[in-house]
């Protein structure tokens, strides 16, 4: 593809489906044109920072699992559309790529996608585009720009959705979101006080967390690193691992995957969705570092 610089290159990735490979002086990434989809990324020299499937499907049918979904314009089971696909259809739409730099430090890949005569004929029917800007270095930032081109205001959720690769998750913590109230979706949507200790994986977890701070910090204890997460725009932040019991009932997620990953991610979900008047934009973005314990910040 023209117009790339040397440090970004065209490929097919696995399924054949056209990938981006990112190969910047201070950080690799892999990005599907499908979904907007980034599903490996890691400073120079490492491996990568996201957790995926080793069953996840990849076609041009089937969201990916793992990495950084990208759910729009509604989050999870769209209420009374039992045959709307979950999460929206952003995560199984065709992007197209809309430029790329490199500054010497860190690569910018940029992805579009616009209302299509599909997109209006679905459960989701307006005017829009979504700009998906993915910043590869020693950190990784990704944000996502959605303007509402039609004469009519729109709602809309969205959340990106970060699968984080940890050595044990039942070692791990999330430390930064003490004291925040949560709906908790394993006990039909509760609203719980927050907890005064940070959040230990013991079970499944499937939360959303309204008013977060904006950096919240995973601590892979066995792995020996600390994974910040930060937002901006986001209203929502959703911490999620299905557990034994619901890693065996996903038929593209491993049996033992849920071992390795936890989903802490940036969203604007619920009484948080964005109304964008016509003409207006809403950005919401998160960035991943990674920092070694006992050791400076990469990034």
């Amino acid at each position: 593809m023209s117009g790339l610089p040397g440090s970004v290159r065209l490929v097919a990735g696995a399924g054949d489906l056209p990938m981006l490979r990112v190969d910047g002086p201070e950080g690799w990434a892999e990005l599907y044109l499908h979904g907007a989809h980034v599903t490996a990324w890691g400073p120079t020299g490492s491996e990568s920072v996201l957790w995926l499937s080793r069953s996840s499907r990849f076609d041009a049918r089937t969201a990916i699992r793992g990495g950084i979904p990208v759910c729009f314009p509604w989050f999870g089971p769209l209420d009374g559309r039992p045959d709307a696909p979950r999460h929206g259809f952003a995560r199984t739409a065709s992007w197209t790529v809309d430029g790329a730099h490199d500054d010497g430090h860190d690569v910018t890949v940029r992805l579009r996608l616009q209302d299509s005569a599909d997109t209006r004929g679905s459960a989701w029917p307006h005017r829009f585009t979504a700009v998906c800007s993915v910043v590869v270095g020693a950190r990784l930032s990704v944000s996502l720009e959605v303007t509402s081109t039609g004469d009519e205001d729109v709602t809309f959720e969205e959340a990106l959705h970060t699968y984080l690769a940890v050595a044990d998750v039942t070692a791990a913590e999330v430390t930064g979101l003490e004291g925040v109230g949560f709906v908790d979706k394993t006990a039909h949507g509760a609203a719980v006080a927050g907890d005064r200790a940070p959040l230990r994986v013991t079970g499944e977890v499937d939360r959303i967390y309204a008013g977060a701070p904006e950096t919240v910090t995973v601590r892979d204890v066995a792995g020996g690193r600390d994974l910040r997460v930060g937002t901006t725009g986001s209203g929502s932040t959703v911490v999620w691992n299905p557990w034994r019991e619901g890693a065996r009932a996903t038929a593209d997620l491993d049996d033992d995957g849920w071992t390795t990953m936890l989903c802490v991610e940036a969203g604007n979900v619920g009484p948080a969705a964005v109304r964008l008047g016509p003409g207006e934009r809403h950005t919401m973005a998160t960035t991943i570092e990674v920092v070694p314990v006992g050791g400076r910040m990469v990034g």
